[in-house]
């Protein structure tokens, strides 16, 4: 693992006990937030591996229910996650997964408002770094560690392109890009990570490109 910085060894300013299952599970729902762009009405929690072992104990629940209500890893209302939640009218349940995944500090997180449903598979990897691995059935890899936006786009040639030209007219650096997709020709997600926050102007010029369904952005 890689680290810019001493921070990044020290770990993040944060509401304790661990920057792994507390910090990290913390951005995990903070990042599903960002993605699902509105309250949620519900959550359902899958745990895996070490998180599904000492989620109560290490908080994991509580940073988890923080971060879908949009709290951050310092914010002094985490601990009272649960309380929060439920003056919102916002409901939650946990499961203990005895799936043996790839890391063990494993979450899957649905998110509910209405008729609109949104699924994230969402990795600590230490020092409350996260990485997402899964969204709605894309498999990708984001860190939500920087600013980024994810576009959802048919799979149509120069679409890729389109997107990447419409960042350099505005002098926006890509630090890491890939792209997911289903099926050849379908529904496709490109994930972008970028150097600086991206402006609603922006954004609304890349969701008129042709081809491009929606675009959600991200902050660090």
């Amino acid at each position: 693992m890689k680290y810019r910085s001493v921070f990044d060894i020290i770990g993040p300013v944060m509401v304790g006990p661990s920057s792994s299952h507390t910090a990290g599970a913390a951005r995990i729902g903070l990042v599903a937030r960002q993605l699902f762009q509105k309250e949620p009405e519900w959550a359902a929690f899958h745990l895996y591996g070490s998180f599904a072992k000492t989620y109560q104990g290490h908080g994991t629940d509580v940073a988890l229910v923080g971060g879908i209500l949009g709290f951050d890893t310092f914010d002094t209302r985490m601990t009272e996650s649960f309380k929060y939640a439920e003056d919102k009218g916002v409901s939650y349940s946990f499961y203990e997964e005895e799936a043996n995944l790839d890391h063990p500090n494993t979450v899957k997180i649905r998110l509910g408002a209405g008729k609109e449903e949104m699924e994230l598979v969402g990795i600590s990897i230490g020092g409350g770094k996260v990485e997402i691995k899964e969204l709605n059935g894309f498999e990708l890899r984001l860190s939500g560690n920087h600013p980024a936006i994810l576009v959802v786009h048919d799979d149509r040639y120069g679409t890729i392109a389109s997107v990447s030209t419409k960042l350099a007219e505005y002098e926006i650096n890509i630090g890491h890009m890939e792209v997911s997709r289903k099926e050849q020709g379908k529904e496709a997600l490109m994930v972008i990570e970028v150097d600086q926050n991206i402006d609603e102007k922006t954004m609304a010029e890349i969701s008129k490109l042709e081809h491009v369904k929606k675009v959600t952005k991200i902050h660090d």
